[in-house]
């Protein structure tokens, strides 16, 4: 990732002050931009599930108990002013990849310039996987081949 300073972990953009307003700093987790980033991602039509094999196994035991990781398959590198995030997806077949790649990078740089309010130095988009709902289809409906 480049364009991006490291912070300590979380979010800082600086307060400057103005009429009325008392000087001071914001400070944002980085588990929240990844939560929102998760979640523009997860609106994109195409795309079935995000991480990789290991993460949505976890995935599916939080989903099981009522806990669901918004920020599943996503990483962030949060800087003073940018922020950097790299996206593990899932998409469903037949969907254009390379597209789907692009409107998930769209989404996500949207959500976070608009939510979290910081600049967006770059969304690198992995597609991990293919998931074909014939697949799971297969294996819950094995029709009997004798009457």
């Amino acid at each position: 990732m480049t364009n991006v300073t490291p912070s300590t972990g979380n979010t800082v953009a600086k307060s400057t002050p103005s009429t009325g307003t008392a000087a001071g700093k914001n400070t944002i987790a980085d588990g929240v931009v990844e939560k929102v980033a998760g979640i523009a991602a997860r609106e994109v039509p195409g795309v079935h599930d995000l991480g990789n094999g290991a993460a949505r196994a976890i995935g599916a035991i939080r989903s099981a108990i009522n806990q669901q990781d918004r920020g599943q398959g996503i990483k962030v590198e949060v800087g003073e002013k940018q922020v950097a995030a790299d996206i593990i997806i899932v998409a469903e077949y037949p969907v254009e990849l390379q597209k789907l790649a692009d409107d998930v990078r769209s989404a996500v740089t949207e959500a976070i310039s608009t939510v979290v309010g910081m600049e967006v130095a770059e969304v690198n988009v992995t597609v991990s996987d293919v998931y074909i709902a014939s697949d799971d289809d297969n294996d819950e409906k094995t029709e009997s081949r004798v009457q």
